[in-house]
């Protein structure tokens, strides 16, 4: 079977983007459709998981037909049908799950249940080469994570948030200032053109610690907020911004780079849709060229939310065997570990 050629069409649908992906043998894209939902939610300040639901529903069928159309192959030239059974929000997941079962009955074929963080991991593997071991540092809406892979496609979590993601606290600090949502980008760019920065918190936890935690973080930027209106001050955001983007990068780049040097990993990855901030792509890369630690990143349209990352994902299972049932069912908080390929 390894002989021949993988061809996977992958789902994703864990979220507010539906998104299919047809990927050959693990690392070459051949489509890779996204319909993002961003204009829907951004009148309610955030996801709403029934309305994401419908709109998965509205655009999935369409969207597989045409990333199997745009990677110039026939349905039945497919290999396996890959789709994200967990985490992320219950009814979204179920939409590309009912989807995806479908063609692979329709069609035959294999389906591949995937993991959401492992698809963030080997969107790295899209662009280049993964060495082992290694070490990922995995920041998104809803995850924070330090994962530890000691060979290809077995990870073992060694750090986690213990309250808020970095994507949260964005997203919660960038509504204090009066950002819409998405959050994220709008306080990264009045990061990057600030030339002051209030000086907040740093939550180191532990000594010997890589778990994070960012809500006291978020509680000093809403007081440092109050705080400067209560004066009648101006102009204020900005600092603050900065201030609080540093705040998040000196922790998390300092625990990734002592993770790197306790598990003597020979890479670092960088993974998921806070990847895309200029501010922690610069400073990650300062400190990496500075200690000798080769680092891998993502273009953009990697580092979110895609089908592409699902197909390099599953290809891990499908290289092993590991294949799902029709009876697969959305799992919203899937294991990483667990999901981990099987030692051959």
């Amino acid at each position: 079977m390894l002989n021949q050629d993988c061809y996977i069409l992958a789902v994703e649908t864990s979220c507010d983007e539906t998104s299919a992906a047809v990927v050959k043998n693990g690392t070459e894209v051949l489509s890779n459709l996204i319909a993002s939902q961003i204009e829907t939610h951004k009148a309610f300040g955030g996801v709403v998981p029934e309305v994401a639901s419908r709109k998965h529903v509205e655009s999935i069928t369409l969207m597989l037909e045409e990333a199997v159309k745009q990677a110039g192959i026939s349905p039945g030239q497919l290999s396996a049908v890959a789709v994200t059974e967990g985490p992320g929000l219950v009814g979204a997941l179920l939409v590309g799950i009912m989807a995806a079962k479908s063609l692979a009955f329709a069609l035959d074929k294999p389906l591949i249940g995937t993991h959401h963080i492992a698809g963030h991991i080997y969107a790295n593997r899209l662009v280049g080469e993964i060495h082992y071991p290694c070490l990922a540092l995995v920041v998104s809406g809803g995850h924070t994570e330090l994962v530890h892979m000691e060979r290809e496609g077995r990870f073992e979590l060694i750090g986690r948030t213990r309250d808020d993601a970095v994507g949260e606290a964005y997203d919660k600090v960038a509504r204090a200032l009066g950002f819409p949502y998405p959050g994220g980008p709008h306080v990264d760019k009045l990061a990057m053109e600030s030339d002051e920065a209030e000086e907040l918190p740093r939550a180191w936890l532990e000594p010997d610690s890589y778990d994070f935690s960012f809500s006291g973080l978020k509680s000093a930027v809403l007081n440092a907020v109050n705080r400067h209106r209560m004066r009648g001050e101006e102009g204020f955001e900005a600092a603050i911004a900065r201030g609080f983007q540093e705040s998040v990068i000196d922790v998390v780049v300092e625990k990734a780079i002592r993770a790197v040097k306790s598990t003597r990993a020979v890479q670092l990855l960088l993974c998921g849709g806070v990847a895309a901030n200029r501010g922690l792509r610069a400073a990650l890369s300062q400190r990496c060229d500075k200690e000798g630690i080769p680092l891998s990143i993502p273009p953009l349209n990697y580092c979110t939310d895609n089908a592409a990352m699902i197909g390099a994902a599953a290809y891990l299972k499908w290289k092993n065997g590991e294949f799902s049932n029709l009876e697969l069912k959305a799992e919203p908080s899937l294991s990483l570990e667990s999901w981990s390929v099987k030692e051959g």
